[in-house]
């Protein structure tokens, strides 16, 4: 179950009518940072802070996320959590601003995981952004990919679903990741950098 701060993220984040990160992916999400140990995670899409404070519970005390959301209003509900969370700012870094021209001023090699959850229409360049970010072992963690059943059908070549197919094929045709897909929420992709 997901802690009464990430649950009221969520909450609030339904409540604006953004896509919330599900139950099942706020669990997984702790899971995967508690067991690489993360202290350094990057997210493309803040979105009210729900997975941002799921990062934070289970990172090492003085691990830092730094959330990137092209959209600011969205960024100050997560900063009220955070903060109503106990989590100090020193802690985390919440950058407005296009993923896609903040991603290349980020440090290579740096980050333990790197969260993609942001536009769907931008899934292929973060996905080749997120390879110089991580570290080897490091973990790139890709939301959504099943996309309500959509991608898996070959038929529907909505943009959202074409768009995800090409990243997952991305990732799984380079030699730079071993990879999974796991059923939570709307999918996740798991790709750990070899």
């Amino acid at each position: 179950m997901p802690s009464e701060d990430i649950a009221k993220a969520r909450d609030e984040a339904t409540l604006a009518e953004l896509p919330a990160v599900s139950i099942g992916v706020a669990a997984t999400l702790k899971v995967l940072a508690r067991a690489v140990g993360a202290r350094a995670v990057v997210e493309i899409g803040t979105i009210m802070g729900a997975s941002g404070l799921a990062f934070l519970e289970a990172m090492a005390p003085d691990g830092v996320l730094t959330s990137i959301d092209a959209e600011a209003d969205n960024q100050l509900p997560a900063r009220r959590f955070f903060t109503a969370a106990g989590v100090p700012s020193s802690r985390f870094r919440l950058i407005a601003g296009s993923p896609l021209e903040i991603m290349p001023k980020l440090r290579d090699g740096a980050y333990d995981i790197v969260f993609i959850n942001g536009d769907k229409l931008e899934y292929v360049e973060y996905v080749a952004g997120a390879l110089r970010l991580l570290r080897p072992g490091g973990l790139l963690i890709v939301n959504d990919v099943l996309w309500y059943n959509r991608v898996a059908d070959e038929s529907d070549e909505s943009d959202e679903a074409i768009i995800i197919r090409e990243a997952l094929e991305a990732v799984t045709a380079s030699e730079a990741y071993t990879e999974a897909l796991v059923p939570v929420g709307n999918g996740l992709l798991l790709a750990v950098r070899n």
